[in-house]
This record gives structure tokens, C-alpha cells and sequence, in this order.
């Protein structure tokens, strides 16, 4: 393990910066992909016609509100060496919106909808800056394999949270409670396992960065001004930049199935919340089992190819999950988006690090949040448009959506990672 991270970077650090994405995978599992989705669609917007539209529209929303903050916030990270203090802020603000989603329940949909909004911000924006940390950490040659270290525990972390709010449901189906007296509980779970998991991180996990020099004045200006020199310095790194266009189509397929799994479960497959949880909980040791697996292979076979093979997996999870007309396939096709999520989030993480320049390795990450925050409008809004105009037809929705796997294949085959670390490394086209 020694031999993957830098020279000054301790194992219980690397271990404290993971933990963040063990902490940070419970919102994300319970509330975007297992739980509160289907809980939005089906009780808080009473099933109608739109509520799967509704779903889609409040997370699009939020990724917007990221997209325009997230190269700043990386920027000012940057100059000021904040990131932690930061993550700490953004890791407090999720934690309360989502205790606070307890307190949505049927036909307030104007309590939900901000509720969503602003805790998947929070959660967004903490997502970049956790992974600006990543080069700081691990030597460029083992960036994959840390990075699979970190989904891996991610998983690991969704499970728990999941697991802990499967046995508070059961207790609480058994005493005859319904889904808008158990589902406030499990945000109030979510919530604090999230913020107990998170303290290694604040804990142990130093910001290594320094001040960097800029002109005195407004901050805020400084950080536009930054941000300015970032998308200059963009035009710079033609296969980074070709990755990033590349994410925004395969992301925008991931981010479709990461926060429709259950609604798509519950309205297609006709599962109960139950079957559901019990899915997406599998699902999650499948994923943890995929990011460990390709972040030690990608290191091996290359970056491209990792992620290729991912989106040949991705591509044919869709056409099951469209061809599946009962469980058994169904739950083939979970597995394999299991796999192939973590495989796929890990290597695309490592990858932007690794064509990153060093001194603006926090800004090319916000802007690789920027790629991943717009297709995370794209799929979703993709399929809520795709299910809503067709009148509900999830089949169709899906296999919609799958295209954005297929375009990602494309565009990544014009990526050539050795000409764009060269450019990393030297400051631009090479």
C-alpha cells in the first residue's frame, strides 16, 4: 500500500480521506437512489403522471445551482488552500437538509422540492472537493487503485446506511406503519451516519495545498478571475477536455439509473419498497465489489480501456433491463450496473487527475463536477421527459436513456492518455 501513496501521506490519512466517501455514499443511496425517490414519486406527488418529471426537474435543478458554483468553488479553493474548510461546510449543510426531508410527507411538494434541491448541492459540492484531494494522496502511477479504494469503501458506506434503515423498516412494517411514517426516519438516519462517518475525514486529513498569490481585493472577483485563466488554460489539454465531453454522455446514463433505479423498480417491475431496498443493497456489494477489481485493473490494462469495457457492461444492463419482463433478469441487470458503476466512477475520477496540471489540479476537478453536475441534468431529465410524454412507459424511458452510453464509447476512443499526461506535465498541447 505504501508504494501507491506519496511519499508524505500517511495510511491512516488515506483511510480518513476514503472514509468521506463511505459517509458521503448514504445520501446518496438512500435518498437519490433506494428510498426517498420512489417515496417522492409515489406518496409526497401522489403518483400522478408528472411526479417522475417532478423527481427529475428537482435534481436538475440543483445540479444547475452546482454547475454555476462548482469551477469557483475550486478556484477558490485553490488560491486560499480551502478545500477542507469547504468540505467541512458542505458536508454540514447536507447534513441538515436531509434530517430535514422527515419532515416532507404527502402533498408537500413545496417542502420536498427545496428539501432535494439544496441537500444534493450540499452532497454535490462535497463530491468535488473530496476528489481534489486524490492527487495530493496517491503517485500518479497507482491514482486508479486509490481511487478504487475510495468508491470501494463508498459502497461499503451505502451499504450500511441502507442496512440500517432496511432493519428500521422492518421494525416498523411489523408494527403496521406505512411509508410516510417509516421514511422520515430513514432521512434521519441517513443524516447522522453521515456526519458520524465523515469526522475521520476532518480529523486526519491535512491540506497539503498553500496560499497562492493573487491580486488583493474582492475574493469573489478573484475567484471569476481564476476561473477566467482556468477555461483558457482548458483549450490547453485537448484530451482532458475530449474526456470531459466524453463524461458528460456516459454520466448522463449513470446518473439516470443512479436516481431512477427505484421508481423504475416500483413502476416498471412492480417491486415493494422492500424489494427495492433489498436490491439496491445487493447492488451496492456488487458495485464496492467492481470498484476494487477495475481500480487495481485499470492500473494494469490502462484507463481507456477500463472504461470502455465499463460502458460495454452499462450498454448491456440497458437492453436487459428493457427486456426483462419479471425479476430474474432484472436483477442481472442491476448486478451488472453494480459492477460497472463503481468501475466507471472510479476510473473517470482517477483519470482527470491524472491529466490534470498539478498547481490547478482543484479547479479541473470542478470542472470535471461542472461535466458530471450537467449530465446529471441530462439523463435524468432524459428519462423523466422520455417517461412522461410516453405516459408512463419506463421501458422506453430507459432505453432512451441508453444512448448516452453508447455516445460515450464514441468519443472516448479519441483519448489518448499518454499525449495528455505529457500535456499535464509539460503545460499544454504537446
Amino acid at each position: 500500500m505504501a508504494r501507491s501513496l506519496s511519499p508524505d501521506v500517511a495510511k491512516r490519512e488515506v483511510w480518513a480521506w476514503a472514509m468521506y466517501d463511505f459517509a458521503n455514499s448514504g445520501y446518496t443511496t438512500v435518498v437519490i437512489t433506494a428510498i426517498f425517490n420512489a417515496y417522492f414519486v409515489g406518496v409526497v406527488a401522489g403518483n400522478a403522471t408528472w411526479a417522475t418529471l417532478a423527481w427529475t426537474a428537482s435534481l436538475a435543478l440543483s445540479y444547475a445551482l452546482i454547475m454555476v458554483t462548482a469551477p469557483v468553488v475550486g478556484a477558490y479553493a485553490d488560491l486560499h488552500a480551502a478545500k477542507k474548510k469547504l468540505l467541512l461546510l458542505s458536508t454540514i449543510g447536507c447534513v441538515i437538509f436531509t434530517a430535514a426531508l422527515a419532515l416532507a410527507g404527502p402533498g408537500t411538494l413545496w417542502l420536498a422540492v427545496p428539501l432535494v434541491v439544496l441537500s444534493n448541492f450540499f452532497y454535490g459540492s462535497g463530491e468535488n472537493l473530496i476528489a481534489a484531494f486524490l492527487p495530493e494522496l496517491a503517485r500518479g502511477r497507482a491514482l486508479g487503485r486509490v481511487s478504487g479504494w475510495g468508491w470501494s469503501l463508498g459502497y461499503l458506506g451505502g451499504l450500511a446506511s441502507l442496512g440500517a434503515c432496511l432493519a428500521y423498516i422492518d421494525w416498523a412494517q411489523a408494527r403496521g406503519l406505512g411509508a410516510a411514517e417509516f421514511v422520515p426516519g430513514t432521512m434521519l438516519i441517513t443524516a447522522g451516519l453521515f456526519l458520524i462517518a465523515s469526522l475521520p475525514t476532518f480529523l486526519f486529513l491535512k491540506e497539503r495545498a498553500v496560499p497562492q498569490a493573487h491580486a488583493q481585493g474582492n475574493l469573489i472577483r478573484a475567484s471569476f478571475a481564476r476561473l477566467g485563466e482556468t477555461l483558457r488554460y482548458a483549450g490547453r489539454y485537448r484530451d482532458l477536455r475530449r474526456f470531459l465531453v466524453c463524461t458528460v454522455f456516459y454520466q448522463a446514463g449513470i446518473q439516470a439509473v443512479v436516481s431512477l433505479a427505484a421508481i423504475y423498480a416500483q413502476q416498471a417491475m412492480r417491486f415493494s419498497t422492500r424489494d427495492t431496498i433489498l436490491m439496491v443493497f445487493v447492488v451496492n456489494i456488487t458495485a464496492a465489489a467492481g470498484a476494487f477489481f477495475f481500480g487495481h485493473l485499470q492500473d494494469r490494462i490502462g484507463h481507456i480501456p477500463t472504461i470502455a469495457l465499463t460502458l460495454v457492461l452499462w450498454i448491456l444492463m440497458v437492453l436487459l433491463a428493457w427486456a426483462a419482463q419479471g425479476p430474474p433478469m432484472f436483477w442481472v441487470a442491476a448486478n451488472l450496473a453494480g459492477i460497472a458503476m463503481g468501475a466507471s466512477q472510479s476510473a473517470g475520477r482517477a483519470l482527470v487527475g491524472l491529466l490534470s496540471p498539478a498547481k490547478r489540479r482543484a479547479e479541473f476537478f470542478g470542472l470535471w463536477g461542472l461535466a458530471v453536475k450537467l449530465s446529471a441534468i441530462l439523463g435524468p431529465i432524459t428519462y423523466g421527459l422520455a417517461s412522461w410524454l410516453s405516459r408512463g412507459d419506463h421501458r422506453l424511458a430507459i432505453l432512451i436513456t441508453g444512448s448516452y452510453f453508447v455516445a460515450g464509447l464514441v468519443l472516448l476512443g479519441g483519448v489518448d492518455v499518454l499525449r495528455g499526461r505529457r500535456a499535464a506535465l509539460r503545460g499544454g498541447i504537446i
